[in-house]
């Protein structure tokens, strides 16, 4: 990970901490780490892929939620994705703010966490025995990298282009890249999307 560590605390002392700062940090191992504030563009596409997601699962027992939902990895790692989805039942610690049986965990790149993004916090969400699909969402071209868990394993797919769509079958429904981007303009001379 590009951050650095902040220092070192126990689990209690990280919840506490972490509820009282103005900005999120992740807990891994013992060592609580500050995340990096983001761009325009960023919480422009982490808003409209959750918003798409909340469009397309109306109706079914699927909730979409933003970034300030904590998951709960294992007992010694809390970290946060951009984006998230939990279907049935959530299962939530005393308090409501670590859930622990997402079903879709979504990023999206910056230049200080694309690394971290595919490396360490891909394995680590790779062992949540409840999820099924990782999105990384490129922020700087349309481009989306997809992880499906199988009984194989887990199965990578990228999908790259404004007109390309996202199958989610463990959600019963499809994300655009268009809607994804909707508004986005990019440096790399990529136009907006046509719904914009």
């Amino acid at each position: 990970m590009a951050i650095e560590s902040i220092r070192q605390m126990t689990v209690e002392e990280y919840f506490a901490f972490d509820e009282a700062i103005e900005y999120k940090s992740e807990y891994i191992d013992g060592v609580v780490y500050p995340m990096m504030s983001g761009t325009v563009n960023h919480a422009a596409i982490s808003m409209n892929a959750a918003c798409e997601l909340q469009a397309r699962l109306k109706g079914k027992n699927c909730k979409p939620l933003l970034g300030n939902m904590r998951i709960g990895v294992s007992p010694t790692r809390f970290l946060y994705p951009d984006f998230s989805v939990h279907c049935g039942k959530p299962e939530l610690d005393e308090r409501a703010i670590n859930l622990f049986n997402p079903t879709l965990l979504g990023e999206v790149t910056s230049p200080f966490t694309i690394n971290y993004d595919y490396g360490d916090k891909r394995s680590h969400f790779h062992s949540i025995p409840s999820l099924e699909v990782y999105v990384v969402i490129d922020q700087f071209q349309p481009l989306v990298e997809v992880d499906t868990r199988q009984e194989s394993g887990w199965h990578s797919q990228e999908y790259a282009g404004m007109d390309a769509v996202v199958p989610l079958p463990a959600l019963g429904c499809e994300l655009p890249l268009a809607e994804v981007y909707a508004g986005i303009q990019f440096d790399e001379g990529y136009p907006a999307s046509a719904a914009e």
